[in-house]
C-alpha cells in the first residue's frame, strides 16, 4: 500500500502527448459536480468582477450577451481521469472581461464563483487564467451549453483540469494573494496541471 506524506514533493517531466499521462479519451461528455444544478432566471442573473481591479463589473444578462463573442477548439481535461478532445467552445473573452475591469498591478490571482447552491468556488494564478484562448463560455459545439454542463456561463480554462473551468459562473474576484477554492481545500491541487498530473494537493 503506498504511503503519502504531508508535504512530500514530486515533480514530474511535462508530457509532449496530446493526452495527458493517467488520462482516457471519451466520445461522450460526462456530467460531474458537486451540488445541485441552479435554475437560470435571466432576469436576475448576474455577473460580476470586483476586488483588485479599478472598473468593477456587475454585467445583466443583456449587458452580458451584448460582449464581442469568439470561438476556439480545445481538449477538455478531467481529474477523474477523462478527457475530450476538440470541444469547440464560444463566448466571451477572458482578456475581454479583463479589459474592462481593469485589474490593479498588484492583482495575482483570481477565484471564480458560481451560482451552484454549495459557494462553489475555485482559484488560479492570473497569469493562468488571463490567457487568450480562455473564455467565459456559452456554446459548446455549436449549441447553448446545458445547465447539467454549466449552462448558461461556465469558465473555460482548457490548460488545467476541468474543476478550474467553474460551471454556473457567477463572479470573478481579482486577489492579491492566493485563497483556496472548493476542491483545493479538500485535497486537489492548487495548481492542476494535466501534464504534470497535479490531481491531489500531497503533490505541491
Amino acid at each position: 500500500m503506498p504511503l503519502f506524506r504531508r508535504g512530500l514533493k514530486t515533480r514530474k517531466a511535462r508530457s509532449t502527448d496530446r493526452l495527458p499521462p493517467g488520462q482516457r479519451l471519451v466520445r461522450g461528455w460526462p456530467v460531474l459536480h458537486e451540488g445541485s444544478v441552479p435554475r437560470f432566471d435571466p432576469s436576475t442573473w448576474r455577473l460580476r468582477v470586483w476586488g483588485a481591479c479599478e472598473a468593477p463589473l456587475a454585467l445583466d444578462w443583456d449587458a452580458f450577451s451584448a460582449l464581442p463573442t469568439f470561438e476556439t477548439t480545445q481538449d477538455f481535461h478531467c481529474v477523474t481521469t477523462w478527457s475530450r478532445y476538440d470541444n469547440r467552445w464560444g463566448g466571451v473573452s477572458v482578456q475581454e472581461l479583463l479589459l474592462r475591469a481593469k485589474p490593479r498591478a498588484d492583482a495575482r490571482f483570481v477565484l471564480l464563483h458560481s451560482y451552484d447552491g454549495v459557494g462553489y468556488t475555485t482559484n488560479l494564478a492570473l497569469s493562468d487564467f488571463d490567457r487568450r484562448e480562455n473564455l467565459i463560455a456559452t456554446h459548446h459545439d455549436g449549441a447553448p451549453i446545458t445547465p447539467e454542463h454549466g449552462g448558461p456561463v461556465r469558465a473555460v480554462v482548457h490548460h488545467l483540469y476541468a474543476w478550474k473551468s467553474a460551471k454556473w459562473l457567477s463572479g470573478i474576484e481579482l486577489l492579491t494573494e492566493d485563497q483556496r477554492g472548493f476542491w483545493e481545500v479538500r485535497g486537489y491541487h492548487n495548481h492542476a496541471d494535466p501534464w504534470l498530473e497535479e490531481r491531489y494537493s500531497y503533490m505541491e
